[in-house]
């Protein structure tokens, strides 16, 4: 067969979840109620943290552009996947796919770094409860977040700059709902062995540090709190559960996906609409019927 370069590919077909029709339908309602609960979920948060003064503290903060990670990583694939259970064939363009791999990847990075910062927020916050207002000021949270975005940049420019320029011939056939780089660089034509260990090893050792570092983090505050229990230790515990848990439900599937050497076809679209679709959903709904200053906050709008 003949090679083209990426330039000349029109574009990719996309199996999507299923071929049911009746699933889809399914589907489409289900996945569209979620999308318009994450989008609202999160923009409320942003707004009630930029509008409540009582809010305006480092934690919230990071809550913030975390709630507009978010709200960025579910508009990335998840009004595309609605859109195509109305169409019985599915295809995106190479332009498309490429936005899809990039932003996809600038937004997780940038997720995972941004929970690393409100992890060592909380760690300040509870084993240095003095030095708090020093070390958590108003450089280091903007700082924090900068470097969230820079470190999300550059690993998605590092995982575009691997496969804009393969040659693609033969199938365009992705047995998924949208593009990402495993599925892709198996469509091109060459040996692919040595440059998806180099991709898996990028985003995987990524997220396994971050993990590895929350990990550590929380395990160092939840050990501090039960030694040292205080009138806030309770308030504590519960803010870091809820972290935890986001934590668990965001890192889990990404590095199963990237890192699990066995590919699995059902259970990778499982993951990946976790990834993309649930855990943005999920994060408002966590932070805001956990969080007792959320709730006050909720309140003090509605008077």
């Amino acid at each position: 067969m003949e090679e083209v370069n990426q330039s000349e590919v029109a574009g990719f077909i996309i199996l999507g979840l299923c071929e049911s029709w009746e699933l889809q339908v399914f589907f489409l309602v289900i996945f569209s109620s979620l999308y318009l609960i994450t989008i609202l979920g999160n923009i409320f948060i942003v707004v009630i943290i930029i509008t409540d003064l009582h809010l305006h503290s480092p934690m919230y903060f990071l809550l913030a552009n975390l709630s507009f990670i978010d709200f960025c990583l579910a508009s990335v694939t998840t009004p595309k996947m609605i859109t195509d259970f109305l169409k019985e064939k599915k295809t995106i363009s190479f332009g498309g796919c490429m936005c899809q791999i990039f932003f996809g990847h600038l937004f997780g990075g940038g997720e995972m770094v941004l929970l690393v910062s409100m992890a060592y927020d909380r760690y300040v916050a509870i084993c240095k409860p003095l030095r708090y207002t020093s070390i958590m000021n108003r450089h280091m949270c903007i700082g924090s977040v900068l470097i969230s975005w820079i470190v999300g940049f550059v690993h998605a420019i590092s995982q575009l700059a691997t496969i804009v320029n393969l040659p693609f011939c033969g199938s365009r056939v992705l047995d998924s709902f949208f593009c990402d780089i495993p599925l892709v660089i198996k469509l091109a034509c060459m040996d692919i062995y040595v440059l998806e260990i180099l991709i898996n090893a990028d985003s995987g050792v990524l997220a396994a540090i971050c993990f590895i570092l929350l990990l550590l983090s929380y395990s160092h505050i939840l050990i501090t709190v039960c030694l040292h229990s205080k009138d806030g230790a309770s308030k504590a515990l519960s803010t870091c559960t809820s972290h935890i848990t986001v934590v668990v439900l965001f890192f889990g599937p990404c590095i199963f996906i990237y890192l699990w050497p066995v590919s699995i076809t059902w259970v990778d679209k499982f993951l990946a609409v976790f990834y993309a679709v649930i855990t943005p959903f999920l994060n408002p709904a966590i932070y805001t019927l956990r969080n007792k200053e959320i709730k006050n906050a909720m309140k003090r709008l509605q008077c």
